[in-house]
């Protein structure tokens, strides 16, 4: 009878220095655990005479109680003081300047990508955009590239196979959209393109647009003021186009289209070397060869081509001065694009 009041006593010693909820499970179970000391003293009933054993039975359940009761107590009292330490933690000082938070932004490539999509989407056009493993006859082919033409050399193309390429240009979708639709359309064929090619101005892979538009009737004229809306609208509202005579397989006649220089008027500055103009594009007339590859009647309906690569729209837009400022991922480059 004297162990149990001296197990109550130690109990509650030990209780009282359990400083944490764990602390404090670990001194239960020491006690009323399925081998703490109660168990183990009513497991010693059987030692004990016939006419002893209810008595004592009695007295460690009444422990037993005390011990529970004791124990519930103290789980409360630990758990308050626990959340008070917890929440003591964890107050907020409001009159602490609060943190900044970085904002991105979108990269100048997709903004100027969205940007031109939301130009020509204005005038009509569709989007379209193909694959960018094309085949010979997409990419060189059916858009009347000779066979010895340069442009399907190995050192100019990345080829995976003999007949398949990576795409050197967009332009392959406009012979796929043409084969699925009748005229009259206009469709924009944004997307990467590949090309073994590297420096200032040129990259390997790089972001391209090709526009296209067959109806009845259409002529130069129509494209030059499509073009002039374009740059009004690009770069400044007193941009102005200009047409220069050039060569493309796809299209007869063809020009190289120069752009006002938004920077100086026109009066000649270093970013347009002098002139007062930047060249910005290629276009031209569909050929005839490239509309009967695509079944349609080059004598009922004309149409017109342009392509561009958007960084270099995005480098005039945004005066950057290498190719390569687009893929480094310099965070300070990237953070001068914020809105």
């Amino acid at each position: 009878m004297d162990d149990t009041e001296k197990m109550v006593e130690e109990a509650t010693a030990e209780a009282e220095r359990a400083e944490s909820s764990r602390a404090l499970y670990e001194v239960k179970m020491k006690f009323l655990g399925r081998t703490g000391k109660v168990t183990a003293l009513l497991k010693s009933m059987k030692d004990l005479a016939a006419e002893h054993r209810p008595a004592f039975g009695k007295r460690v359940n009444a422990v037993r109680e005390r011990l529970e009761e004791m124990f519930s107590s103290f789980e409360q009292r630990v758990k308050e003081r626990e959340l008070e330490a917890k929440l003591s933690s964890e107050q907020i000082d409001v009159t602490m300047p609060a943190k900044r938070r970085s904002k991105g932004a979108l990269h100048p490539i997709t903004r100027t990508r969205m940007e031109l999509i939301d130009i020509f989407s204005g005038m009509g056009f569709e989007v379209f955009e193909g694959p960018e493993i094309e085949n010979e006859h997409y990419n060189f082919t059916a858009l009347n590239t000779p066979p010895d033409h340069p442009a399907r050399d190995m050192q100019d193309t990345f080829y995976i196979t003999d007949e398949f390429l990576l795409r050197t240009q967009t332009s392959a979708g406009q012979i796929r959209f043409m084969e699925k639709r009748e005229p009259p359309f206009k469709m924009l064929s944004p997307g990467r393109v590949f090309r073994s090619d590297d420096d200032a101005t040129h990259s390997p892979m790089f972001y391209q647009m090709e526009g296209l538009v067959v109806d009845r009737g259409v002529t130069m004229c129509d494209l030059q003021g499509m073009l002039d809306e374009f740059a009004r609208t690009m770069f400044a509202s007193t941009s102005k186009t200009r047409l220069r005579p050039s060569y493309f397989p796809f299209t007869e006649p063809s020009v190289e289209v120069d752009v006002s220089c938004a920077a100086c008027g026109g009066a000649g500055c270093a970013l347009c070397k002098g002139t007062g103009w930047i060249e910005v594009l290629g276009a031209g007339m569909v050929n005839r060869r490239v509309l009967e590859n695509c079944g349609v009647d080059p004598d009922e309906f004309t149409g017109f081509a342009f392509g561009m690569g958007i960084e270099r729209i995005a480098m005039l837009k945004y005066g950057i001065g290498h190719i390569r400022s687009f893929t480094e991922n310099d965070v300070r480059f990237l953070e001068q694009f914020k809105d």
